[in-house]
């Protein structure tokens, strides 16, 4: 998606949530055994054996913290899977988790909610993240699992 920015939680913000979520819990990091479980730190599966933790992340609040907006109702957090220690972040530069029904969730400048699409169909996501951006008022993408409603990464133009 050369078109598009596909963003992890951020490093530095990983390394905040690591020492105390933004429910204000300490993570207990768990080896998980099996693998399989989506990462938002490096944007990919777990593989069995890695120690990673459960957060809770806010990803709306944080990113009006650093730009002065306001979201209102929509500031929301929820539960996302990292490494338990840090990571070496994503290795590629495409729409990872698109193999299971996604909600394309856009936003404002401002923080506001201006649509979301679901997205069933693997071969139907980059159309759907591309048309999400057609809007000009959408200044950001937010990427969530259907099954949980949990925050899988953010999108944004450039």
């Amino acid at each position: 998606m050369s078109d598009h920015t596909v963003r992890p939680i951020p490093p530095i913000t990983l390394k905040e949530l690591r020492a105390l979520d933004d429910a204000g819990r300490v993570p207990t990091p768990v080896t998980d055994d099996e693998g399989g479980t989506p990462l938002r730190c490096c944007l990919r599966h777990s593989r069995p054996g890695e120690r990673i933790a459960l957060v809770s992340y806010a990803p709306l609040r944080r990113w009006a913290a650093g730009t002065g907006a306001d979201p209102g109702p929509y500031d929301e957090q929820g539960p996302v899977f990292v490494h338990a220690e840090e990571c070496a972040g994503p290795d590629g530069d495409g729409l990872p988790f698109t193999h299971s029904h996604r909600t394309v969730r856009r936003y404002s400048a401002d923080g506001r909610i201006l649509g979301g699409r679901l997205v069933e169909e693997p071969d139907a996501f980059e159309p759907a993240v591309r048309e999400a951006f057609d809007d000009p008022a959408g200044a950001f993408v937010h990427v969530r699992a259907v099954e949980y409603g949990c925050f899988l990464y953010e999108v944004t133009r450039g």
